[in-house]
């Protein structure tokens, strides 16, 4: 079932004709499932991919004979890249279409507009993206990185002889919540490395921004400093097309400064000319690189269901895949799609990650996940030179002073806490 502007409407109905993934008219008692990407505006050329993914593991899972004895059906929506919008979508999937679950959203200007209606309906969701942390919420399930799992692995990668000795910083990011936050952790972080004021330069642009020539030449003036530099970059959505090009443009080679991403996998990389890019760096928790028989399973039926051998794919797709799993066990375990009964039943749950490890949802609804640290090839993917065993996702940064003791813990739904004190025992609001 979908709900699209007219345009995204006909496109979506093309490509479904095209795959024939969801030919049969879907029957009336269904499991319906919320889909919320944004299909056009700044960040469609991430977030489509993620739309495609929940059909096809939807698709998977109805071939395996649906979940509860029915049929799954999705129920798609385009938020536009709109913050607001989001949450107006939200309402309206799980008010008017009933949906037992949510998967969506990107950015988190997206996630935090949506929040205070999962709250309200008590409804939940699964969000597949890395992020900025301080957050615990009863009604969502993280299953992207969380900065410990991801910024300050890519920082100390950078630190360290093997990634360059990096000695001054350029935190180069679109100007939101992620990377606001994000970059208020790793400046405290890289301060109590021993850093300088002086040796950190932080600068914001907007969402879309294409104009870097400007930005790119202070980063160049920076580095000119005499201390080897490297690039932060938490730039997010079709931003990154243009800031790639500049640096290549600008003769910024990777040698000279590496950039470390948090939001450009082999999904953007698909649109841009990787010639000049190759050594840059992105930290995630997946790469399709990854040689294992689980990875190799995924890509050969992802690419069999979007019958397009060249479609990449990348770490939220992952993310998607592991929060929509754990979401069908939990629903098994608890035998209804009940909210509070699901969210009951996720906690301690496990699945296996397609790095050959396993993902287990903690009860700060965060999971365990490997830190993967790859260099970007001509060919636009990635060479893995750093992995890490599964790290805890840690909702709260101890980095930051007023967090260290906070903790978060939903085993109970009921009575948990996503603020909790553990020095005082008492559970507060979040800042």
């Amino acid at each position: 079932m979908t709900r699209l502007p007219r345009i995204a409407a006909g496109l979506a109905l093309g490509a479904a004709m095209t795959m024939g993934a969801f030919a049969p008219v879907f029957a009336q008692d269904t499991i319906k499932v919320g889909v919320l990407h944004s299909l056009s505006g700044t960040m469609a050329i991430s977030e489509t991919t993620l739309k495609d993914t929940m059909l096809f593991l939807i698709a998977e899972q109805n071939k395996k004979g649906g979940l509860l004895g029915k049929q799954l059906e999705p129920v798609v929506v385009d938020p536009a890249s709109d913050w607001p919008l989001f949450a107006e979508k939200a309402r309206e999937l799980i008010a008017v279409d009933k949906v037992a679950a949510v998967f969506g959203c990107w950015t988190s200007s997206s996630r935090k507009s949506v929040l205070p209606v999962f709250k309200e309906l008590n409804s939940i969701l699964f969000y597949p993206v890395q992020y900025e942390g301080e957050e615990s919420e009863k009604n969502v399930i993280y299953t992207g990185a969380a900065p410990n799992q991801q910024a300050i692995p890519a920082v100390d990668y950078l630190m360290s002889e093997e990634g360059g000795a990096v000695k001054r910083w350029v935190l180069e990011a679109t100007d939101y919540v992620y990377p606001r936050t994000t970059n208020k952790i790793l400046e405290q972080y890289l301060k109590d490395k021993g850093v300088p004021p002086e040796d950190i330069k932080i600068n914001y642009t907007p969402f879309g921004f294409s104009d870097w020539q400007t930005e790119v030449a202070a980063i160049k003036e920076f580095g000119s400093a005499g201390k080897k530099t490297g690039v932060v970059s938490t730039i997010n959505g079709d931003a990154n097309v243009p800031f790639y090009k500049e640096l290549a443009n600008q003769g910024i080679k990777a040698e000279d400064i590496p950039v470390v991403a948090f939001s450009v996998g082999e999904e953007e990389l698909a649109g841009m000319d990787t010639t000049n890019l190759v050594g840059h760096l992105a930290a995630w928790n997946y790469f399709q690189s990854v040689d294992t028989p689980e990875n190799t399973a995924f890509i050969d039926s992802w690419h069999g269901f979007i019958a397009n051998d060249k479609r990449t794919t990348n770490d939220p797709m992952e993310a998607a895949y592991l929060g929509f799993n754990l979401w069908v066990a939990a629903v098994e375990k608890a035998g209804t799609t009940d909210t509070d009964a699901v969210l009951k039943a996720i906690v301690g749950l496990s699945y296996p990650n397609l790095t050959g490890g396993t993902a287990t949802v903690l009860p700060n609804h965060h999971l365990t996940k490997p830190v993967l640290i790859g260099e970007v090839q001509a060919d636009g993917q990635f060479d893995i030179v750093s992995q890490t065993e599964p790290v805890p996702g840690d909702a709260w940064s101890d980095v930051l002073p007023e967090d260290k003791g906070i903790e978060a813990d939903w085993t109970d739904p009921l009575t948990g806490c996503g603020h909790l004190d553990t020095a005082t025992k008492t559970c507060g609001a979040a800042p």
